[in-house]
């Protein structure tokens, strides 16, 4: 838009518009890594608010500019501004739903957007709060108090604790129909959460398998809460534990949490209960590099192999030359109830050298002759373990040694 036309013959908002792109075009080649840091303050915070307002006059604009669209075919104008804009069409649909809010329902929000007194995203909670209203069983005058209140709460709150205040606005405009209002809410959240719960696996050719899980966010919690637990508690000392990504000890936290699964609280799969069995020659399982089938389509090395031994849930079969069944697990080959008592008695925590995850969160290890080549279960020849170390402790790419104050010290081969 240019500059020299005259201000006094034109549209306001045009000549807002000249303004604004008039000093963008001025600071466009400013140095703001040497403004001083006030400066730079105060532009943020000022440059935000005025974000806010030009976002609150483009949606005015939006909302009344039906007949430009019909004008040129458009379907909408959110259909008019991506092509002439070359913008996201789903983006700009979302904006003209936002802008019709304002300009029909919301004139309280529209105006605290407009003063920069709200960002956009405050005022797309706020609408979205009251838009679930049940504004046939309200006045037109509640439902002005409760915009003009969670539009006073955005001066102190941002869009996360305002969602949490507009689904208890009730409680304070109406609180004779907001506890039933809420259970409704609660009701139909819970139908919509069981219909959209899902899960799907891909596998990815790589030993891995991609897992997308829809769940009700009760059962997200409850796994989150359980995953923290596997995670582990901070403990003094940084190791090569700590400096493992977040998301990836997650997913280890998984993997441990499926291992500590009891089969036989699960339902009866195939007449039987339910088990995974692992198949592996007596040579395989003797070597560090040997390998192991586990069902019909994955393998396992021999060492995670004596590893998931020591744990159960899943029963090691040994088989001879002739892939004869030498063994398919044995009663014993587990730590009894009794003993990882008297283990976490003894233990109290990891005896992983420098480790203090608690004994309750650690696994049962086999520490003298492993029992899938003929070692017993006794207490003696029983140490606990966190996850990670138990790991480490068969990992072959790992040494490990007992210290005379029974701790274990782990190093990684050279």
């Amino acid at each position: 838009m240019s500059s020299t036309f005259d201000r006094a013959a034109v549209h306001p908002v045009l000549a807002c518009a000249d303004a604004i792109e008039g000093a963008l075009r001025d600071a466009a080649d400013v140095q703001v890594v040497f403004m001083d840091p006030a400066d730079k303050r105060t532009a943020l915070l000022e440059l935000t608010r005025l974000e806010a307002q030009l976002s609150a006059l483009k949606l005015r604009v939006m909302a009344v500019a039906d007949d430009v669209a019909l004008a040129e075919g458009a379907r909408d104008v959110a259909a008019l501004v991506t092509h002439h804009t070359r913008s996201d069409f789903g983006a700009n649909r979302r904006d003209l739903a936002f802008a019709e809010a304002l300009d029909r329902r919301w004139s309280g929000v529209a105006a605290g957007l407009g003063a920069g007194d709200l960002n956009v995203a405050q005022a797309q909670v706020i609408i979205h709060a009251l838009d679930e209203l049940p504004a046939e069983k309200l006045s037109a005058e509640v439902l002005r108090e409760a915009e003009a209140h969670l539009v006073a709460q955005a001066a102190e709150f941002g869009p996360r604790e305002l969602w949490v205040l507009g689904r208890r606005i009730l409680d304070l405009v109406a609180p004779e129909i907001g506890e039933q209002h809420e259970a409704e809410q609660l009701a139909a959240e819970e139908r919509r959460a069981e219909r959209r719960t899902s899960l799907v696996s891909k596998r990815l050719g790589d030993g891995t398998t991609r897992i997308t899980i829809n769940l009700p966010d009760s059962s997200a919690t409850r796994l989150a809460t359980y995953l923290e637990a596997f995670t582990s508690p901070r403990h003094h000392g940084a190791g090569e534990r700590d400096r493992i990504p977040v998301d990836r000890r997650r997913g280890q936290a998984f993997c441990a949490l499926l291992e500590a699964v009891d089969p036989k609280r699960l339902p009866a799969h195939g007449g039987d209960a339910t088990t995974l069995i692992v198949t592996v020659s007596l040579d395989d399982l003797r070597k560090n590099l040997g390998t192991a089938d586990l069902g019909p389509a994955d393998r396992l090395t021999a060492g995670e192999v004596r590893r998931l031994a020591c744990t159960a849930q899943i029963i090691p079969a040994v088989l001879g030359g002739k892939s004869e069944v030498l063994d398919l697990g044995r009663s014993s080959r587990l730590f009894k109830p009794a003993q990882r008592k008297a283990m976490i008695m003894r233990d109290r925590e990891c005896r992983a050298e420098g480790c203090t995850i608690p004994a309750a969160w650690c696994e049962a290890h086999h520490w003298g002759r492993p029992w899938v080549v003929g070692g017993r279960t006794d207490l003696k020849d029983g140490v606990l373990l966190c996850n990670w170390h138990h790991h480490r402790a068969h990992d072959p790419t790992y040494d490990s040694s007992r210290m005379p104050n029974g701790d274990n010290r782990f190093s990684r081969r050279t």
